[in-house]
C-alpha cells in the first residue's frame, strides 16, 4: 500500500466518509468472528447501492481493495483527474467491464493484492441490483479464491437497495459476514467448479438477505462476459 493511498483511506474512514455513513444508515456488523484473523482474504457481496463498498469497508476495519470500472478513470477534465487521485489513492483497480480477455489484468491485479497479504472486496453481480433481486454471479472471485487457496468469504448487506428509502432516523444498514465457502469440492473438479461454486456463493448470500434469486445477470452479457469479475 503506498503512503498516498494509505492516508487517503485513513482520511476518508475516520473523517470525511466514515462518520456520515454512521449517521445515515446506524450499520449494525454480525459475524465478525468469521474473518480471518491474518492474512490475506475474499469478501464478496450483494449489491444494492452505491454506499455498500463503503459500509462493507467500514465493517471490515482493513483496507479492502475492489475492482472500479475504468469509466471512472476515463472522464475528462479536471473533475476527472480529481476522481482519478481520488479512486487510485484509495486503492481501486481499474478493470475493463467488457469482460472476458479485457479483464484479465485487472483479476490478475486481485490476485497481486491478495499475494502481498490484503483484501480484496467484489459484488459478484457486477453491477447494482435494479430492482432489489439478487442476480446471478460473475466466477472472478471463486476463480481467485481458487488459484490462491485464500478464504472466500461471503456478506449479505441489507438496509441500502430499493424499498430501503425510509426516514434516516429509522433506517439501518445490516452487514452479516458468513462462515468462509468451503470450495474444495469444487476445487477437485478443476475450471468446470467455478459456476457450481459462484451460485452456492449466491444462494448463500440470498438465504441471509432474503432477496429472491434470479438466475440470471443483472445486466445481460455476452457469452464470454461470465469470465469478468
Amino acid at each position: 500500500m503506498s503512503l498516498w493511498s494509505a492516508v487517503c483511506y485513513r482520511l476518508c474512514r475516520y473523517v470525511l466518509i466514515g462518520p456520515v455513513l454512521w449517521l445515515i444508515g446506524r450499520p449494525v456488523v454480525r459475524g465478525r468472528a468469521h474473518l480471518p484473523r491474518r492474512g490475506p482474504y475474499i469478501v464478496a457481496a450483494n449489491h444494492l447501492a452505491v454506499l455498500d463498498s463503503f459500509y462493507l469497508t467500514r465493517a471490515l476495519r482493513r483496507q479492502v481493495f475492489f475492482l472500479a470500472k475504468s469509466d471512472y478513470f476515463d472522464r475528462p477534465g479536471p473533475a476527472g483527474l480529481a476522481q482519478r487521485w481520488f479512486f487510485r489513492g484509495v486503492g481501486q483497480i481499474r478493470v475493463d467491464r467488457r469482460g472476458g480477455p479485457g479483464a484479465t489484468p485487472a483479476l490478475a491485479a486481485a490476485t497481486g493484492i491478495l499475494e502481498r497479504g490484503g483484501v480484496w472486496g467484489i459484488h459478484p453481480e457486477g453491477t447494482r441490483s435494479p430492482d432489489g433481486r439478487l442476480y446471478r454471479g460473475h466466477t472472478g472471485a471463486v476463480r481467485v479464491a481458487m488459484d490462491t487457496g485464500v478464504p472466500l468469504v461471503p456478506v449479505a448487506i441489507t438496509g441500502t437497495g430499493p424499498g430501503s428509502a425510509r426516514r434516516w432516523w429509522r433506517r439501518r444498514v445490516v452487514l452479516e459476514i458468513l462462515p468462509p465457502l468451503d470450495l474444495s469440492v469444487y476445487r477437485a473438479a478443476g475450471p468446470l467448479g467455478t459456476r457450481p461454486a459462484t451460485d452456492a456463493l449466491m444462494r448463500a448470500i440470498a438465504a441471509r438477505t432474503g432477496q429472491q434469486y434470479v438466475d440470471e445477470y443483472a445486466n445481460r452479457p455476452r457469452p464470454d462476459r461470465d469470465l469478468a469479475a
